[in-house]
C-alpha cells in the first residue's frame, strides 16, 4: 500500500464526511418539520439568534448568512413574521434600518428544534470530527471497517424518533 502525498484526494474520507454532514442536516430538517416549520425558517431563526450581539440581524445579513437571494430573504422573513416567529424592528441608530428579532414564540419553537440538534450532536460528533480530520489530513483509509456498527445505530436512532 502506497502513501498519499498530501496533494492527492482522499475521496473516501471526502465522501464519508459529506455523509456524516447530510446525516445531521436530514435530522435537522426532520425536527423542524416536525415541529411545524419549514428547514430554512428554523435555519433563519438560528441565524438571528445565533449572530454576534454587534452585528445587526438585517434582511441582508440573513441572506448573506443563508446565502439565498435578499429577496427570497424578505419572503422567508415575511413568513416567519405571519406566523408570529419574528418582528421586525427599526433601528435606534439608523431609522432606515430594519432589525429582525425573534419573538417569545420564536424563542421557542426555536429551543424546542435545538435541543434535539444538540443531542444528536453529543452523539454523532466525534464521527464528524473524525472524518473532518480524515479529510484535512488524509488518513481516510479505513474510516468505514472502524465506524461501521455506530453508524448503523445512529441512523436507527434518527429513524425511530
Amino acid at each position: 500500500m502506497r502513501t498519499r502525498t498530501k496533494k492527492e484526494i482522499d475521496y473516501q474520507a471526502l465522501a464519508e464526511f459529506r455523509y456524516e454532514i447530510r446525516r445531521f442536516q436530514n435530522l435537522s430538517e426532520q425536527a423542524a418539520r416536525a415541529a411545524g416549520i419549514e428547514p430554512q425558517q428554523y435555519q433563519a431563526l438560528l441565524t438571528i439568534k445565533g449572530l454576534p450581539a454587534k452585528e445587526g440581524a438585517t434582511v441582508g445579513v440573513l441572506a448573506e448568512r443563508l446565502q439565498i437571494q435578499h429577496h427570497s430573504a424578505v419572503e422567508l422573513v415575511d413568513r416567519l413574521e405571519a406566523h408570529g416567529l419574528l418582528k421586525r424592528i427599526r433601528s435606534h441608530a439608523d431609522r432606515r434600518e430594519v432589525v429582525l428579532r425573534l419573538t417569545t414564540r420564536g424563542e421557542e419553537k426555536l429551543k424546542q428544534i435545538a435541543l434535539p440538534h444538540r443531542t444528536e450532536l453529543r452523539s454523532s460528533g466525534r464521527a464528524l470530527l473524525r472524518t473532518l480530520d480524515a479529510v484535512m489530513n488524509g488518513a481516510g483509509r479505513g474510516m468505514n471497517c472502524r465506524r461501521g456498527n455506530a453508524r448503523r445505530t445512529s441512523n436507527h436512532r434518527a429513524t425511530s424518533r
